[in-house]
């Protein structure tokens, strides 16, 4: 991730991608690429490392989690879901069972899955 979101632009994201949900509108796109990019950044905050590739398409994917490195090709560990999943998983407004039952989760390798670590408390 190249540029830090600041802690209250990340909030400020979230807080207008929640609105937008709640008034069951699509959020702007500036805000959603903004609260999924922050809320990724926390997830890297929280648990460091390069195990673990995770994707949320379009916005971004970061490499997190302690363990053997990946450089090149597919990661052997892999979690990818789309922006409105990701958002609810890390906020705790969903849990992890739920949406990976549900199939808004793909996640491939003995380290991907990241129950342990979310939702995230900026």
């Amino acid at each position: 991730m190249a540029k830090k979101i600041l802690l209250d632009d990340g909030r400020a994201a979230l807080a207008a991608v929640r609105a937008a949900a709640a008034a069951s509108e699509r959020p702007a796109r500036p805000d959603l690429a903004t609260a999924v990019r922050y809320l990724l950044q926390l997830l890297v905050e929280k648990a460091p490392g390069g195990s673990v590739e995770v994707r949320v398409p379009p916005f971004g994917a970061v490499q997190v989690i302690e363990g053997p490195r990946h450089t090149r090709g597919t990661p052997p560990n892999v979690v990818e879901t789309d922006p409105a999943t990701w958002i609810a998983l890390a906020t705790g407004e969903e849990q992890w069972a739920d949406a990976a039952a549900s199939g808004r989760i793909l996640a491939s390798g003995i380290r991907a899955d990241l129950t342990d670590l979310l939702p995230l408390r900026p």
